[in-house]
């Protein structure tokens, strides 16, 4: 993987969220289209159950992974990060739950975007194989 846009702390210039619900720990790539994210699952992340990174946090992380998304070119022309929404997630799958310490990766690709609502695919891997996949809306609260 290359070297991270954004990492840590950085990040919280690109979503509105903080401690402990900070669901992304790197943003390696934003394009108009597509982005890749990442998250180092710490033992202590909240959606850890007996050192397994839950569903629900999957599906956060996918979501924050967006807002990174979204969040890039409000940074890039010197604008808060903006709200977004998820107004729908459709064929959530998740292949496997990682462990706490490994790092998994997100893909992001838009599918389209109409009046407002933006439609997402994300893929989320460990070590290149499956973890989890899913479709969903997102509505971005524009200043």
């Amino acid at each position: 993987m290359s070297q991270a846009l954004f990492e840590g702390e950085q990040l919280y210039g690109l979503i509105p969220q903080r401690p402990p619900m900070v669901m992304v720990s790197h943003l390696f790539k934003a394009t108009e289209t597509e982005a890749e994210t990442a998250l180092q699952i710490k033992p202590d992340n909240c959606f850890c159950s007996d050192n397994l990174f839950t569903e629900p946090g999957l599906i956060e992380h996918i979501a924050q992974s967006a807002a990174a998304f979204a969040g890039y070119p409000h940074y890039l022309a010197g604008k808060k990060a903006p709200l977004g929404f998820i107004g729908e997630i459709r064929k959530f799958a998740a292949y496997r739950l990682p462990e706490a310490g490994n790092m998994i990766h997100t893909h992001i690709q838009v599918v389209s975007e109409i009046m407002g609502v933006t439609l997402i695919q994300a893929e989320t891997t460990l070590e290149g194989k499956p973890v989890a996949s899913c479709q969903m809306k997102i509505f971005i609260q524009n200043d």
